[in-house]
């Protein structure tokens, strides 16, 4: 028997056991990998919560828990080529992460994809980067940040904002990020000028940018209210995208998700993060028997940075 995270029905954190299970084995064009840590998402506990979230992406309960995840692959089955047990890997399981064990088909495609962990990267920080990295890589591919642009980023503090600052930086562009005052001196450290969200974000942005010519590109990671005020100053909007608009964008944004991010995003990062040039913030770890702590957690919006669980 192994371990694996499980919600018969959909509700808040309470909702989450963690059960024994029958141990899963590759099978044909399969691997099985050791899990060492889950990297959590908003959209973790949002398909856990709400039945309506989960339909999207085909899953139904009773389901597993969990996207992103790092390990060890410790069985291979047959017709499998570029993998052997002992590879360190990182990848999506997307409603099945948070186990003892993934199994996993290759070749992968997004959301289920497999890559080697660099020497260099800890499973722990691996396993923060499917998503988010994807994501934020997608958010600002939308918009083509370049040196003398200045980006808006909205929820710059969240999971997928802290890889959308860096990158944005790593570009050549001036940031600015939206955020609670409480993360103002976090969004500093990671090279963004912060700027309170709620009523008014335009005006703020627009004082905070009158230095260096005004905003010129932006990218929503949470709702529309970044999209709206960047609207409001003028930026073109093929050059202001959004993640979480849900089905009606204000005119003209572009919505993208993880799937539209390149082949080679999480490359970039990984190189970035060996060389020093981006840094993965996690805010908390906890074991995986805590993992209704650690949704509870999450689910405030207030985490600067990643959750992982470890196993």
């Amino acid at each position: 028997m192994s371990r694996a995270v499980i919600h018969e029905t959909f509700g808040g954190p309470e909702v989450l056991e963690l059960r024994e299970v029958p141990e899963p084995h590759a099978g044909p064009g399969e691997v099985r990998v050791r899990v060492a840590a889950v990297g959590l998402n908003p959209m973790d506990w949002g398909i856990s919560a709400r039945p309506e979230a989960a339909a999207r992406f085909g899953i139904t309960a009773p389901s597993g828990f969990g996207s992103d995840f790092a390990g060890t692959v410790d069985e291979v089955g047959g017709g499998v080529t570029g993998l052997a047990v002992g590879d360190r890997v990182y990848g999506g399981a997307l409603g099945r992460a948070a186990a003892d064990f993934v199994v996993v088909r290759t070749p992968t495609a997004l959301p289920d994809a497999l890559f080697r962990t660099p020497e260099g990267i800890s499973d722990e920080v691996a396993s923060t980067l499917p998503v988010a990295g994807h994501t934020a890589a997608a958010a600002l591919a939308a918009i083509g940040p370049r040196s003398g642009d200045t980006v808006l980023i909205g929820g710059a503090a969240g999971g997928v904002g802290v890889f959308a600052v860096q990158l944005a930086k790593l570009a050549g562009a001036t940031v600015i990020g939206t955020a609670s005052e409480g993360t103002f001196a976090f969004l500093r450290h990671l090279g963004a000028e912060p700027v309170a969200y709620g009523p008014g974000l335009a005006d703020r942005v627009r004082a905070l940018a009158s230095a260096s010519g005004g905003v010129t590109a932006a990218t929503d990671l949470f709702g529309t209210e970044t999209a709206e005020a960047a609207l409001a100053l003028g930026v073109p909007p093929e050059r202001i995208s959004t993640i979480a608009a849900g089905p009606n964008p204000p005119t003209g944004v572009r919505p993208v998700g993880a799937v539209d991010a390149g082949p080679d995003a999480l490359e970039r990062i990984t190189d970035a993060i060996l060389a020093g040039e981006i840094t993965v913030p996690i805010a908390a770890t906890f074991p995986i028997e805590k993992i209704g702590d650690a949704v509870t957690l999450q689910a405030g919006r207030h985490v600067h940075g990643k959750i992982v669980i470890t196993l």
